[in-house]
């Protein structure tokens, strides 16, 4: 009865036996529990980016897809890069993603039908910049416009009197049937200048658009890894992590417009933007 009635109790006198932790103990596992976050969280932000970066070429996939299919249902041209139209008696900015009303409201640009989810896809998830185009909401990535897309100008009067506008006032892009290293020219990309993003990929010879500070406004943004991601005419998406100046690279076009070395070209030359 005695050992019955003793049971799980210490003895009369006996030192009760402690359980607990020492500082010194406490210490060391914090210590411990510091070191193995300090390897865990590079490691948990290198998984974070690289998916980002994952879903930004799925994302250039898709655009690229949806202008050659654009195109097939468009006799062989190409989405217009940027078009103007005199509409309600005020001017409408219709480029490749987003029509940008007179009134000021934005809808959804040519190449919005041929993708499932537009209002994702249209926006890199590396770029938290603003827009630098008016009151459009999407930004992050550009459109080879030296050599792809047409490019209008400002309406105008023609010699009849009528208006000149939209296609019938723009520098048209070489079509498919005119494309032939479609393995080697980009058609979309991550786009970035000084300024942020920008919507319109220019090639550095400035040949097309005659002047240099359009052309170095037009570049890519190396921003994931120090690589600007960037679909080719071919369908393919691939990094590119060579940033180059430009075949014309002055001090204050690299600095003062461009924002290199953030920002560059593909190529020094036109090689990566003409696909013929």
């Amino acid at each position: 009865m005695n050992g019955a009635h003793g049971r799980g109790e210490h003895a009369a006198g006996a030192p009760r036996q402690s359980f607990g932790f020492t500082l010194i103990e406490v210490l060391a596992m914090a210590v411990v529990t510091l070191v193995l976050l300090s390897l865990a969280v590079p490691g948990l932000a290198s998984v974070r980016a690289s998916g980002r970066g994952a879903q930004c070429s799925s994302n250039l996939r898709q655009l690229g897809m949806a202008s050659l299919l654009y195109s097939s249902h468009n006799r062989d041209q190409m989405p217009a890069a940027v078009l103007y139209r005199i509409v309600d008696g005020g001017l409408a900015t219709a480029a490749w993603d987003t029509e940008q009303r007179p009134d000021g409201s934005v809808r959804p640009g040519p190449i919005w039908s041929y993708t499932d989810s537009p209002g994702e896809i249209l926006q890199c998830p590396d770029f938290t910049g603003p827009s630098t185009f008016g009151s459009d909401p999407f930004t992050g990535y550009n459109y080879n416009t030296s050599y792809i897309g047409a490019e209008g100008r400002f309406p105008e009067l023609g010699p009849d009197g009528q208006w000149l506008d939209g296609w019938k006032n723009a520098r048209r892009g070489l079509p498919p049937s005119a494309h032939r290293r479609t393995s080697e020219c980009a058609i979309f990309g991550d786009a970035g200048w000084k300024g942020g993003a920008n919507k319109f990929m220019r090639a550095p010879s400035a040949d097309v658009e005659q002047d240099l500070g359009i052309a170095y406004s037009g570049g890519q943004a190396f921003r994931h890894r120090s690589c600007a991601h960037v679909v080719y005419l071919d369908g393919h998406v691939r990094p590119c992590d060579r940033c180059c100046e430009g075949m014309h690279a002055t001090p204050d076009l690299l600095d003062a417009i461009m924002g290199a070395p953030a920002n560059g070209f593909l190529s020094d030359d036109d090689s990566a933007y003409d696909p013929r």
